[in-house]
């Protein structure tokens, strides 16, 4: 028989099929019986390619829509599940699982949940014994196993964990938590003083982290303060800038003010950003007795766009260092019209040269035609260096070229040219070049 023949035939019986197999959709699953008129069509198709092939093309049309109203009934369970409504969900999930299809193991997990939620703790762990035996190779079997812990430790049972397992560790200290937060924060703080990897403590401190107690508060705050390893520590106070919160902020300055650590203070900085803390970065860069430090906290200041703030401590710092970090900062945070004030009007050339070159990591069309204004303002051979060199930076072939065709001074030419033979594709400086060829 012709194969073709064969797949149109699949085809026909399944689009038959499907109508009769939907309209048991609100049924409990069982034997299919389809209507008169559409069994005597599909005897015709089936008498149309041999008995033999009609039995596969059948059967393949069969598991094809078994699968289907598996995933459906699969997906209604986990939006009911979402909504709270586990009882129902869990009657959907055993239809799933009475299907025997690739959602069968997964629909054991999700009842074994679902019961685990509406205090059926012996159910669940049924439900879970179940897919273990039966899907011992099933991708689920770590979340049971961490599901199994959780249930049996919410009955007041010990539950021994292998040591070495770190990953089931963690999904049990996970399920846990979300279920049981007054049990786990204890079990947290145990991990973080045992002698666990730094990858489980890592962990627990994160998992601790999106606790909104004041316990786990607590918990973070104390390791903040040094009560851990040096690297735990900066762990903790990353996250408590993430947690923000006056709580924590509070936490951050009270640590920063205690500790003589600079990779501590370095950290706290970061979180104050993180947080949202403008104040208390804009006092850090203010009263800091380290420039090192101060010039961190004006560079959390750029990236939270403190374009005011950056002005004033501009004119009020008097280490040059520290004002090239503000410079930095004000690139960061977008501030061009201070960088252009700066570019034209400071007095040291160092500081004025790093206003030039800041303006030109900004973009041409915003930055172009102000570093073209100094360069043709400006007498110092290195500002105007500086200003070639920006417009390089931002690839501006136009400004270039035309500084160049106006240019007197041959040093300052062939400064030009030599950045326009590195640039990027442009048709004015490809115009230009060939135009000195000649």
């Amino acid at each position: 028989m012709d194969i073709r023949h064969v797949r149109y035939s699949s085809l026909v019986v399944a689009a038959l099929l499907t109508p009769a197999i939907a309209s048991t959709a609100g049924a409990q699953p069982g034997p299919m019986h389809l209507e008169p008129k559409l069994a005597t069509i599909v005897g015709g198709v089936i008498g149309g390619i041999g008995e033999g092939v009609a039995g596969g093309v059948v059967g393949f049309a069969l598991a094809g829509a078994s699968d289907d109203r598996a995933d459906d009934l699969y997906d209604r369970a986990r939006n009911l599940m979402e909504q709270g409504k586990f009882e129902r969900a869990i009657g959907d999930l055993d239809r799933v699982i009475e299907l025997k299809g690739s959602r069968t193991d997964g629909a054991l997990y999700w009842k074994a949940y679902s019961l685990n939620r509406l205090g059926r703790k012996a159910d669940a762990l049924s439900a879970i014994t179940d897919l273990q035996q039966k899907f011992k190779e099933s991708r689920w079997i770590k979340e049971a196993k961490a599901l199994e812990i959780e249930v049996r430790q919410s009955s007041g049972q010990t539950v021994p964990v292998d040591q070495n397992d770190e990953e089931l560790k963690l999904l049990a200290l996970r399920a846990l938590m979300n279920s049981d937060p007054d049990r786990a924060i204890p079990i947290i703080e145990q991990m973080l003083a045992g002698a666990n990897s730094p990858k489980v403590k890592d962990r627990a401190l994160f998992v601790l982290s999106q606790s909104g107690s004041a316990r786990a508060r607590d918990v973070i705050g104390n390791i903040a303060k040094g009560g851990a390893n040096p690297d735990l520590q900066l762990r903790a106070i990353h996250y408590l800038g993430i947690m923000g919160g006056n709580d924590n902020r509070q936490i951050l300055a009270d640590v920063y003010r205690a500790s003589n650590d600079p990779a501590v203070k370095r950290a706290i900085i970061r979180s104050f950003m993180v947080s949202g803390d403008r104040a208390r970065l804009l006092g850090l860069a203010k009263s800091e007795a380290t420039p090192e430090l101060r010039g961190e906290a004006v560079q959390q200041l750029g990236v939270m766009g403190a374009h005011a703030e950056l002005a004033d401590l501009y004119s009020t710092e008097t280490s040059v260092d520290v004002k090239k970090r503000i410079i930095q900062a004000m690139f960061v945070g977008g501030s061009a019209d201070k960088l252009m004030e700066l570019a034209k009007s400071e007095k040291d050339p160092t500081l004025r040269r790093s206003a030039v070159r800041n303006l030109g990591l900004m973009g041409a069309n915003r930055t172009g035609d102000a570093i073209k204004a100094i360069y043709q303002s400006d007498t110092s051979p290195e500002i105007k260096k500086e200003a070639i060199n920006a417009l390089f930076l931002q690839n501006n072939g136009r400004i270039l070229v035309e500084l160049a065709r106006a240019e007197k001074d041959p040093a300052m030419k062939k400064e030009m040219v030599s950045k326009m033979t590195n640039m990027g594709k442009s048709k004015e400086v490809t115009d230009y070049l060939l135009e000195l060829l000649k």
